[in-house]
């Protein structure tokens, strides 16, 4: 069962099926036997390795977003991908000159449009430098709905999950213990050679309030819930403000506009400059809105 609350990381050797796992609850895959039971509504955005690698590579960061966010204003789609740290030349720059961590950002970007409920993250670090690494932290824990991660990445578990999934020999069941616990019991499989392995092995595990960690952790979300509300409010904003400029600007097209009366003219330019000036306000609002949750979260 996954929560919208739950933070969870899968454990397990290569080869055991924790992309499968992956592919099934993403819907990529169906069920061979069983059953999978989800809300109708749900939205579910998946990073794989490969989606990296499966970009327009002739494409700009802007270009892919318009392709899915179709009709959306630009002042939207450049907002969204700056949100992915894509702002100005990066957010014009073709997919094959863009790096592996602005890759990685992209692929993030064109997942998260669809807002999803539950994010599956299959090895999202492979491609970042450690600011990028930071930045992905910090966005996951800011993140109100599910997450469901695999990675080799140890501090990307310990940072943003409080479940660990334990996947192996054909199941899939909770590890009660955390990321060193798992490392000990590797070691433990192994004969782990040495004094100080053995050590390591043999050493109780901590006991810990899993309880009390996960109510913490979905506290400490809560915490921003109100500046992320805020920032949703002000992208929505920023689409009505685009809308009422465009429609303006439809007006204008009009030749006939400039046949007409110049009064009605004038009166239209005037709302053009008008919807102007709004939609600048309704973007100033964006980027404080912004610059206060990344405060927050610092």
């Amino acid at each position: 069962r996954i929560d919208m609350d739950d933070r969870i990381a899968l454990l397990g050797a290569n080869g055991n099926g924790k992309s499968t796992l992956a592919k099934l609850l993403t819907g990529r895959l169906a069920p061979i036997a069983g059953r999978l039971f989800t809300t109708p509504k749900l939205r579910v955005g998946y990073f794989a390795q490969h989606q990296v690698d499966e970009l327009y590579e002739n494409e700009t960061a802007f270009q892919h977003m318009a392709r899915l966010m179709k009709g959306a204003p630009n002042t939207k789609l450049r907002a969204h991908l700056g949100a992915f740290g894509l702002v100005q030349d990066k957010a014009n720059t073709p997919a094959r000159a863009l790096s592996g961590g602005e890759k990685a950002r992209l692929v993030l970007a064109m997942m998260c449009q669809i807002k999803p409920h539950i994010m599956v993250l299959d090895e999202p670090t492979n491609h970042l430098d450690i600011d990028a690494r930071e930045a992905l932290v910090m966005a996951l824990n800011s993140f109100p709905g599910a997450i469901l991660l695999i990675t080799h990445d140890p501090h990307l578990i310990e940072a943003c999950a409080d479940r660990l999934w334990l996947v192996e020999g054909g199941s899939v069941h909770p590890f009660d213990g955390d990321v060193e616990d798992y490392r000990r019991r590797l070691l433990g499989q192994r004969g782990a050679p040495g004094a100080k392995a053995r050590e390591a092995a043999d050493r109780p595990a901590p006991k810990r309030n899993k309880k009390h960690e996960r109510r913490a952790a979905a506290q400490a979300r809560a915490a921003h819930a109100d500046l992320r509300r805020g920032l949703r409010d002000a992208e929505a904003l920023i689409e009505k403000r685009a809308a009422e400029k465009a429609r303006i600007d439809t007006e204008l097209s009009d030749p006939a506009v400039y046949d007409g009366p110049t009064a009605a003219m004038v009166q239209l330019l005037k709302r053009r400059d008008e919807a102007e000036r709004r939609l600048d306000k309704a973007e100033t609002q964006w980027l404080d809105a912004q610059s206060a949750l990344e405060a927050a979260e610092i």
